[in-house]
């Protein structure tokens, strides 16, 4: 349900106007005319950072001895972070600068701490990897950035600098994780990153994982080759020792030789090394291969040989996700590994003690080589630093980094939005302040049942029942009780099984989705489509097998050496359910493996209706039922895993029977994920990719960036909901695009009429403003990771001409005629003043904030009444307007333009009537004046005072009126006199929805007759 009162769509006058008279054909043609460019257009508009604080994962962290809290982190899908307080605090210093959010290394240069390589593309291979696009350089310490080439290496395992020279940088290059490239294996620079040698590089399929240089002879480079593929269904690590392994070279790159003295020579994995200037011919080499044999490996000659010191399992889970082993750099004996614990060993790896860090799914670190008991850690939680070995760790709750896999928003006000979030929990947040509960800046964000991998889905009309997932295990959380109820289709554990030999295949992101004609209907997708109406107690199938389920797919992941069991990799299961909007019935799927199916009679019969120019087995990752028109229905899907990176976004106008691609605009190598159509406009679409927000606003014919201040990372889901734009992302949280209002106006008029498009560029334009919530709460935003709170208030847009000239005006009239508000085109000053601590509030002035400049402009509108007059060009805040229609009107220039703005009272509001605001209206007024008077009386008195000579007869009187009138600077404890007693009642009627009460009234004639008793005082003295 929808807090705000139906309305349709609408258009300014001019528009309607237009089109009627407007020939079809001239409607029909002007439906091709390039479209103007939206964030050109709309400089105003911007997205808000709505949270979750808490951290997600990182797998680079990197620091430099010379600022010991100083700190680097790169996460998975959140770009670059910088911390200068060891941890307590981080800002993201790679936006603007990098083309993707995914980090695999970050190196300091040694010798110039402001000088720093950061290589892109995380090293663990998980299913929601996203590829790197090079690497990246700064010579002032993060503030700007440089692209220095290699962008077709795919992830960057490791960069490093030379300990002397930083124009010196080696890089491990591991290629792309989804397929064959030749861009692999050691990359070097001798000029700073300009241009690059392939110094070592053994196939199109084997890449660099790791690379480390002897700290007492750069000369000498050590580097790990890893032959490791992301397949949809599998993950492939290792090979037959023919191409993996260790290599070294004595020459600075320019010859190699295999060190595999005492390592596994058949199967062999992912390598990462540790160098300590402890001991320069010590290397730890921690070594994937058969169980017998796999472990931590120590080599006490420069890598010319070695030996198994360790093969505890804990060393070595999972290690395609994890493998990372680091050396102390002063005691060579002291070595750490970060797999799913944390552990430590001090005898040189063949004894271990675990650490606790605050999250699992341990990837990285740094240690600081003057304080060994210094160093940063990253997790599948974010990064922590400790300043007394592990003992204590800054916080993880102030990263604003989270995995998100996708969004779903309740229909309560201010709507909270949900997701599972990676490695974490399921969470939601609000997408503004939701009430008086403490929420910090961890944004009241909350766990809501199933798991990290969701959806979690709130039930319509009830969001205290959420519909939760966890890896294809259904639940049913009701936030009233905190209890979850379990009713899993099948009741099978899919954990390290064939897929094949289960009855009903789950992908670890499951599709959930409610019935838009009714909240008790729930579908749920395995390789069938599954109904229940009672909340999961029962579960009928209503599909038949709506996958490819290609044989050859079907296997437990991981090989050759590996198995990987979590159920990330089930293949042939369904990835999308969606019910048309319009048509109860008309039910549409899609697969991870391919195949899209539609049925119209809800389940009876399915049509296999996967566009015939798509690839095969590319994941549908979205389908969006058009809100307007039946058989419409768009579809997003990406065949990434499968190493393209095209982007398939398709629409069909006939259920499916035919198809057309849209990508027009879209860049070739931006892989879809998520598109969706306007709810209130035709034609007007939105798209997310991995690298961003794009628009169209002819039906998918061209696209536009749509990307304003929203960082570069993955969009993994949209929706429009309550007049919003609500994004999740895959690295930096969710975010929210207040009020489309205008680009619907703007869309729409383009989309209907070339005439209007040319109104609205030649002329000034006032948009229809959307309905404005009579709201109380408090904005708020400051740190990176604290979201970001819009204040109530009603957004009025409108646009100025390329070449204007000329004064703007904006007037608030209410029902009857009465002005309520009035800006113009220059801001006033605002008042600076100290005050004592019980003094009344005396606020800067109301300043006139309307942007003359050409454009699209927002201006947000307090709802409120003028102000208390505190002299001097000094205004309080005033009572806000009641709910109601106000008029507005533009002038610009000699161009006058009206629109309707609504504004509705908050839809928590209990107990307060219409007439309660209005009477509340009234009183405050009253307050106003009677203020503004007392503060008149203030000024008069203070300038007679001035103006009398010293040992004036009438000075007595005159300071004891001043002093009735306003408290002591000096005291801070001095009794409350009438200024104050009259902000005092002023805020105690104004400060919520109320009746002004009773009290209210009789106070006020009291400080009423006052005021007017030290009037009548004041004039017999001034006579």
């Amino acid at each position: 349900m929808s807090f705000f009162p139906p309305r349709a769509f609408r258009f300014s006058s001019l528009a309607l106007l237009s089109l009627m008279l407007m020939p079809v054909q001239a409607q029909e043609a002007s439906a091709q005319a390039a479209p103007a460019s939206l964030e050109s257009t709309f400089q105003d508009l911007d997205y808000r950072y709505v949270g979750p604080s808490r951290g997600g994962r990182v797998t680079a962290v990197a620091g430099h001895r010379a600022h010991p809290h100083t700190f680097y982190m790169g996460s998975t899908g959140g770009g670059v972070w910088k911390t200068s307080d060891a941890g307590q605090t981080w800002t993201n210093i790679s936006d603007g600068f990098f083309e993707t959010a995914s980090i695999g290394s970050i190196d300091v240069a040694d010798s110039n701490p402001d000088i720093i390589y950061v290589g892109t593309g995380s090293d663990g291979l998980r299913s929601n990897v996203i590829i790197g696009r090079g690497l990246y350089k700064s010579t002032d310490a993060g503030k700007t950035w440089t692209h220095m080439g290699l962008r077709k290496t795919g992830q960057i395992g490791a960069v490093v600098v030379h300990p002397t020279n930083p124009d010196i940088v080696w890089v491990a290059a591991q290629g792309s994780p989804f397929g064959p490239n030749p861009d692999r294996g050691v990359y070097k620079s001798v000029d700073g990153g300009t241009t690059w040698q392939h110094v070592l590089h053994v196939s199109d399929r084997t890449g660099a994982i790791d690379l480390e240089l002897n700290p007492a002879n750069s000369d000498e480079v050590y580097a790990a080759l890893w032959h490791a593929e992301r397949k949809p269904w599998t993950i492939i690590s290792g090979d037959d020792g023919s191409e993996n392994g260790i290599y070294v070279s004595h020459d600075a790159g320019a010859t190699w030789t295999r060190s595999m003295k005492g390592l596994p020579t058949d199967l062999i994995g992912k390598i990462d090394f540790a160098v300590t200037p402890a001991d320069a011919s010590r290397i730890y080499a921690l070594v994937e291969a058969r169980p017998e044999v796999e472990g931590l490996y120590r080599s006490n000659d420069h890598g010319e040989s070695w030996q198994l010191v360790s093969n505890e399992g804990f060393l070595m889970t999972r290690p395609f996700y994890y493998t990372n082993v680091d050396a102390d750099p002063v005691d060579a004996d002291r070595v750490y590994v970060n797999n799913l614990g944390f552990h430590r060993s001090d005898d040189g790896g063949k004894t271990w003690v675990r650490i606790s860090t605050p999250h699992g799914d341990n990837h990285d670190m740094w240690i600081n080589p003057d304080d060994t008991d210094l160093y940063i850690q990253a997790n599948d939680g974010g990064v922590n630093v400790t300043l007394d070995g592990g003992r204590t760790w800054s916080p993880q709750d102030n990263q604003a980094t989270a995995e998100l896999y996708s969004a779903d928003v309740d229909d309560r006000f201010p709507y909270w939005i949900y997701s599972g979030q990676q490695d974490n929990s399921t969470i939601r947040v609000p997408s503004n302040p939701a009430g008086s509960r403490a929420g910090g800046y961890q944004a009241y964000w909350e766990a809501v049942g199933g798991c990290e991998t969701g959806p979690v889905v709130p039930k319509p009309g009830d969001p205290d029942i959420v519909y939760a997932n966890c890896k294809g295990q259904f639940g049913v959380y009701n936030d009233r009780t905190g209890q979850e109820r379990s009713y899993y289709v099948g009741a099978w554990n899919l954990y390290s099984r064939n897929p094949a030999e289960l009855p009903y295949r789950f992908q670890r992101v499951v599709p959930i989705e409610v019935s838009p004609h009714d909240p008790e209907t729930v579908y749920h997708g395995s390789q069938y489509v599954h109904r229940t109406r009672n909340a999961g107690q029962d579960w009928e199938t209503i599909s038949p097998d709506l996958t490819a389920f290609r044989p050859e797919r079907q296997m437990v992941s991981g090989g050759p050496i590996t198995r990987d069991g979590t159920g990330e990799e089930h293949y042939s299961t369904l990835y999308v359910i969606e019910e048309s909007p319009l048509e109860p019935g008309v039910i549409w799927t899609g697969a991870n493996d391919g195949p899209v199916h539609v049925t119209r009679d809800g389940g009876a019969t399915w049509v296999d209706v996967t566009p015939g120019d798509m690839p095969p087995e590319g994941r549908i990752n979205s389908l969006d039922p058009s809100p307007h028109t039946p058989g419409v229905a768009y579809l997003a899907a990406y065949r990434y895993l499968l190493n393209d990176f095209t982007p398939y976004f398709y629409r069909t106008a006939d259920y499916g029977k035919t198809w057309t691609r849209i990508a027009t605009g879209i860049p070739a190598d931006h892989p879809a994920r998520i598109l969706r159509v306007d709810p209130e406009v035709p034609g007007l679409l939105y798209a997310g990719t991995d690298y961003g927000v794009w628009v169209s606003m002819d039906d998918g014919a061209s696209w536009q960036t749509f990307q304003f201040d929203l960082p570069v990372t993955p969009i993994t889901d949209m929706r429009l909901v309550h007049g919003d734009l609500v994004l999740s992302t895959m690295g930096r949280g969710f975010w929210v695009m207040d009020d489309l209002s205008p680009v619907r106006e703007w869309a729409g008029a383009h989309r209907t009429a070339r005439l209007q498009m040319d109104a609205f560029q030649a002329e000034p334009h006032l948009f229809a403003p959307a309905p404005a919530v009579r709201g109380r709460w408090g904005a708020r935003g400051g740190r990176p990771e604290e979201p970001e709170y819009a204040p109530p208030g009603a957004r009025i847009d409108y646009r100025l001409p390329e070449g204007f000239t000329g004064r703007v005006t904006l007037e608030v009239h209410d029902a009857a005629g009465t002005l309520v508000g009035s800006f113009e085109g220059e801001a006033a000053a605002p008042a600076s003043e100290e005050q004592g601590m019980r003094q009344p509030p005396r606020p800067a002035p109301r300043g006139s904030d309307l942007d003359t400049t050409p454009g699209v402009h927002r201006f947000v509108w307090d709802m409120r009444h003028e102000g208390p007059d505190y002299g001097n060009g000094r205004t309080g805040r005033g009572p806000m307007a009641v709910p109601g229609d106000y008029t507005l009107t533009l002038r610009a220039g000699a161009v006058e333009r009206t629109q309707v703005l609504t504004i509705v009272p908050d839809p928590r509001l209990e107990g307060v009537s219409q007439a309660d605001m209005e009477v509340q209206l009234a009183f405050n007024q009253k307050m106003v004046t009677l203020i503004s008077e007392a503060y008149a009386l203030q000024d008069r008195v203070e300038k007679a005072l001035e103006a009398l000579p010293e040992g004036a007869d009438a000075r007595k009187e005159l300071t004891a009126i001043a002093e009735a009138l306003e408290n002591s600077d000096t005291d801070s404890y001095a009794t409350p006199m009438m200024l104050n007693q009259m902000g005092y009642l002023y805020g105690m009627t104004s400060g919520a929805d109320q009746h002004p009460g009773g009290e209210a009234e009789k106070r006020y004639m009291e400080l009423k007759s006052e005021l007017q008793d030290l009037q009548a005082r004041f004039e017999a003295v001034a006579k």
